[in-house]
């Protein structure tokens, strides 16, 4: 399937772009909107708001990505390319899309640096996992 090769790496390489200047340039925002649309729009609006949030559990150093929803917390695994939203499950699963917008938000917060960190003890890790599972579909 092309397209979603193309879109992670195109996502990939305009992130590695971000991360080289730490903004977006303007050719890279018209790009990630022509490229994504309304789902671009929407990760842009999850990274200004500050819904992106990256747990590490210590002393592990588990790491989890999570984005802030308006009706709950999706649980987002960049590496295995996996949200937990109905988006992904709709769309990504049935290959109509290859992201959603928290993987594409995500991706551009981290490169951005523009997330909140936060810090919990491992005791606190199979209760939020539970916690963020509950929600999936």
């Amino acid at each position: 399937m092309a397209k979603e090769g193309s879109e992670k790496e195109l996502l990939e390489k305009i992130c590695e772009d971000i991360g080289k200047s730490g903004k977006i340039s303007d050719e890279n925002f018209d790009r990630l909107f022509s490229i994504f649309g309304s789902r671009f729009v929407k990760a842009w609006r999850a990274v200004k708001d500050g819904r992106v949030k990256k747990y590490i559990f210590k002393p592990s150093g588990r790491i989890i990505w999570i984005v802030v929803g308006k009706e709950r917390d999706y649980l987002v695994m960049p590496d295995a390319v996996f949200c937990s939203c109905d988006d992904f499950y709709f769309h990504v699963m049935s290959q109509k899309a290859y992201l959603c917008y928290h993987l594409i938000g995500q991706r551009i917060a981290e490169a951005l640096g523009k997330y909140d960190v936060i810090e919990e003890s491992d005791d606190a890790y199979d209760f939020l996992m539970r916690e963020w599972k509950m929600v999936m579909p």
